[in-house]
């Protein structure tokens, strides 16, 4: 056990009926950390998130989130202890305003470090005006607005699937700066998508999967100076 970490992941293995997915992968997150899961499509990356979450059964290995096992608990108790998803595809509430999306996961309980005006100043374009339909956003809005539903549950762990795919360049930057400005704050954010040269001046480390196993791990200076493992293991 990797201790004093936020989030543990040690030797896990998942499967879809007889088709194992994940065979060991480890994975750690120290509290204020910004990782990422690298790897091409149809690798385990989402499989790893999903176990993670409660969604996937582990079939082997261990999962804990400041210290505490976790693999073996629902997802509702996972979101709980303080783990939030922004999916891929952002499944937003369409038929909700943006406030009715943002107020419908405010967490009873929480420490309220994030809460409505909060999130609205952190993405002002939801708030121009924010009675607006979740069907009504653009792509990139509904992107803005998916950080902030998460967010509004004030996680430990924040989790980013594909948080990019499908945006423009310039509303991607957008969600960079998001990020930039979460992890300023000492948000523990892991993040799964294929923008490498983007993450790598965001995050502190970095975890390559290939077929469900771990092939690199390593910080971004690291990263940044193997294009050549860009090549292999990421297709860029």
């Amino acid at each position: 056990m990797n201790t004093g970490a936020l989030l543990d992941v040690q030797r896990l293995e998942a499967a879809y009926g007889a088709s194992q997915v994940l065979f060991g992968i480890d994975l750690a997150l120290q509290r204020g950390e910004v990782a990422t899961l690298l790897g091409r499509n149809g690798m385990g990356k989402s499989t790893a998130i999903r176990a993670v979450l409660g969604l996937t059964p582990a079939n082997g290995g261990t999962i804990s989130l400041r210290g505490k096992r976790i693999e073996r608990l629902r997802a509702d108790q996972i979101a709980r202890l303080g783990v939030a998803l922004v999916p891929e595809g952002r499944q937003i509430f369409p038929n909700l305003t943006v406030r009715e999306n943002l107020v419908a996961f405010a967490r009873s309980g929480a420490s309220q470090a994030w809460n409505l005006k909060r999130v609205l100043e952190l993405f002002p374009a939801l708030e121009r005006p924010a009675d607006r339909m979740g069907n009504q956003l653009s792509g990139g809005e509904q992107q803005m607005l998916a950080i902030g539903r998460a967010l509004m549950t004030n996680p430990d762990l924040l989790i980013l699937d594909e948080a990019t795919e499908g945006l423009a360049p310039l509303i991607r930057e957008e969600v960079w700066r998001c990020l930039g400005t979460l992890k300023a704050t000492g948000q523990t954010i892991l993040v799964v998508d294929k923008y490498v040269e983007r993450l790598i001046p965001l995050a502190d480390q970095h975890t390559i999967i290939e077929r469900g196993r771990v092939v690199w791990r390593g910080n971004s200076n690291e990263l940044a100076s193997d294009h050549a493992l860009w090549h292999r293991y990421l297709g860029v």
